[in-house]
């Protein structure tokens, strides 16, 4: 007998807001195979749904999302499946990106590596103070290549350069401030509310146009910079740097080029 598989990522509509719960804790929300699809196909259902006025991205646990699920990263396959991984990854971002409602990220717990790329891609986004952010991706000997393309526009030069080169950590007060999110709130459940009840008095066809002015550029840097990033992200994830950096983390061990 076949034992279900439980769902990762969580549906419910009320009140013309769909409410898209990302629920993987085991992992803390690692963007698995699974969890990809399943937002996927949830973001495409609520783009489709004439009573959505709106959609509110959020997660269960203290962390909205981990980033790649390194168990999964160097899994083989038929074809090329770290290339058709990195391709999925584009699909979400920019199915995020199209998405003819708007689509409020809700956070409040840790974001790190490719989870900023979902944060990037929200049209508005609010922090709690449980929130920190973290591009990670060059202590495993990879970068954030994918990503990239909602969040660099994004964010001023500067920011980008520091975040991606040194990892560090900032809070959501610091986020807010580069531009990564919209709000750091004390009660996000209230800020999320007030930007909610205010999209529900505006016409489907007002935020549906709205939304083509503001994602026009966006798209564009998804349609010239796909294959590039995708080749990028594939061979970084199979190369023998990433393996080392990627084992050692899943080991609780420093790489062989951390310094003490």
């Amino acid at each position: 007998m076949t034992q279900a598989v439980e769902p990762r990522v969580r549906v419910s509509t009320e009140g013309g807001i769909c409410t898209v719960t990302l629920d993987s804790p085991h992992n803390r929300n690692a963007l698995s195979n699974q969890l990809v699809r399943e937002l996927t196909e949830a973001l495409a259902a609520a783009d489709s749904d004439e009573s959505v006025r709106c959609v509110v991205l959020t997660h269960t646990g203290g962390t909205f999302c981990a980033g790649a699920d390194l168990s999964e990263a160097t899994e083989g396959g038929s074809g090329d499946p770290v290339r058709d991984r990195a391709e999925q990854l584009v699909d979400l971002l920019e199915a995020i990106v199209r998405c003819g409602r708007p689509v409020i990220g809700r956070i409040d717990g840790h974001v790190r590596a490719g989870g900023i790329g979902l944060v990037a891609a929200c049209d508005i986004v609010v922090a709690g103070p449980s929130s920190t952010f973290a591009l990670t991706e060059a202590r495993l000997g990879l970068a954030a290549a994918v990503i990239s393309l909602p969040l660099l526009p994004r964010l001023s030069d500067r920011a980008a350069a520091r975040l991606l080169l040194t990892a560090e950590k900032i809070d959501a007060a610091k986020a807010e401030q580069i531009g990564l999110i919209s709000e750091a709130a004390d009660d996000v459940d209230a800020a999320v509310a007030a930007i909610t009840a205010d999209l529900l008095q505006c016409s489907p066809q007002g935020l549906r146009e709205s939304k083509i002015l503001l994602t026009h550029g966006l798209l564009e840097d998804f349609a010239a910079g796909r294959d590039r990033v995708a080749e990028q992200s594939s061979r970084l994830f199979s190369s023998e740097e990433a393996l080392e950096g990627m084992t050692a983390f899943l080991e609780r061990r420093p790489p062989r080029w951390a310094q003490a």
